[in-house]
């Protein structure tokens, strides 16, 4: 069974080990676990039923994961973007005044468009157009963007002054995350495997203490049923409209540039990418993220997403999808278990991304910085992924700085024609929507 299973995910060919994808896998949850608390609460302010969302994002976060990791051999997790998520309630629902079966049917059309995008390969096409320098970038970015995720989590960081200020130092949530930068800075100088979950447990073993986090009540606990959330699609007059029109492209645009982002920054850390800078079997990918987007809005919750939490798991050293195989019998556990593992706070995973953060930034210097050109549309992609809390909107200022630069210094050869076509498309959606 061990062997099969090594040549099935190529274990050794990709220099793992199966103790070291477990730990991985387990990692990956943990540090995605917070999403399976905040997505249901988010919706449930728009009306819709938390506990029937709790299902629905864990059901559709298995299925994508679980695919990923058994038909692309990627090691990463897949769940509802938060992005995405804030989208679809607080834009669709409360900004536009619309129904929560508007914003599912929106999240449907947009998932069964991500399919037929993907069966036809154009997402693979825009992940190989997009030049390398832009690529790294997004490495970094992302280490930057899930640095911030991990402070504001923990509260080191909130809202206030300019843009953010320093958080409340004195609350226990901020010096236990300290706390656990600290341990989990000890472990990995001391080489210690496993140090990610060590850190995790034992910051919400001591959170318990301090009233961060509370012992659950039960231990086992029967999975809600989804029937209040599924299948609550909307009319077929009310589907042709502006409005919708609008929705739809929004969600393909978050979902596509960030699974681009995201995919080249894991990607990059755990080795995958070919000497091209490509991504073989991307596809792969792209279709479980497609499918688990079609089954989350048949479930209802959410479009599904690459996590770039995923990222701790590799960081653990997972490489192939027997990580994404244990994050997704993780999930399964969590239906069952949900009390346990909503019991571990934000506060205990913030140590994990940001060190996570922090071992993405060494891309920074492969970059070419002597070559404006190239150095600050990288610079550009790299501040605003954090600075505008979207991995998209960092990929499409990337993409218009790079298309401007290279044309009004008359490096226009180095664009290629879908740069240009991109670019265009991003100036009508800044214009338009």
């Amino acid at each position: 069974m061990k062997e099969k299973l090594n040549q099935y995910f190529k274990i050794k060919e990709r220099n793992s080990s199966f103790r070291t994808e477990i730990f991985a896998g387990i990692t990956s949850f943990m540090t995605i676990a917070y999403i399976l608390a905040v997505v249901p609460l988010n919706l449930s302010e728009v009306g819709m039923d938390r506990q029937s969302v709790f299902t629905a994002t864990v059901v559709s976060s298995l299925i994508a994961t679980f695919l990923v990791g058994v038909v692309g051999n990627f090691p990463f997790a897949l769940a509802p973007s938060l992005g995405i998520n804030s989208f679809f309630a607080f834009s669709i629902i409360l900004g536009m005044g619309k129904s929560v079966e508007f914003a599912i049917t929106a999240s449907l059309i947009s998932g069964i468009l991500l399919l037929l995008m993907t069966i036809f390969k154009i997402r693979e096409l825009l992940f190989d157009l997009i030049p390398a320098s832009l690529k790294l970038s997004m490495v970094a970015g992302i280490g930057f963007f899930i640095t911030f995720i991990g402070l504001k989590n923990a509260g080191i960081v909130e809202s206030g002054g300019a843009v953010l200020t320093l958080g409340r130092l004195n609350q226990p949530s901020v010096y236990l995350a300290l706390l656990g930068i600290v341990l989990l800075g000890i472990l990995e100088y001391r080489k210690v495997k496993g140090s990610f979950i060590i850190t995790i447990l034992s910051v919400s073993v001591i959170g318990i203490f301090f009233g961060v986090t509370t012992l659950p009540e039960a231990v086992v606990s029967l999975p809600p049923s989804m029937e209040p959330t599924m299948f609550r699609f909307e009319s077929i007059e009310n589907i042709l409209s502006v409005e919708m029109v609008i929705s739809v492209f929004t969600f393909l645009f978050v979902v596509i540039f960030d699974t681009i982002g995201t995919l080249a920054g894991l990607a990059s850390k755990a080795d995958l990418l070919d000497e091209n800078g490509k991504l073989q079997h991307i596809n792969r990918s792209y279709l479980a993220d497609s499918i688990g987007s079609i089954a989350s809005s048949i479930f209802g919750t959410s479009m599904i997403g690459t996590t770039v939490e995923s990222a701790a798991g590799i960081k653990e050293g997972g490489k192939t999808g027997l990580t994404a195989l244990v994050t997704a019998i993780m999930l399964g556990l969590a239906l069952l278990l949900s009390p346990i593992f909503l019991a571990i706070p934000s506060t205990a995973t913030t140590p994990v991304l940001v060190l996570v953060g922090y071992s993405m930034m060494s891309v920074i210097q492969v970059l070419d910085f002597t070559d404006i050109t190239e150095g600050l549309p990288a610079f550009l992609t790299v501040i605003m992924m954090p600075l505008s809390y979207s991995i998209a909107d960092g990929i499409m200022v990337g993409i218009l700085s790079y298309t401007f630069l290279k044309i009004l210094t008359g490096k226009t050869k180095e664009v290629s024609i879908p740069m240009i076509v991109l670019s265009v498309l991003f100036i009508l959606k800044i214009i338009f929507i």
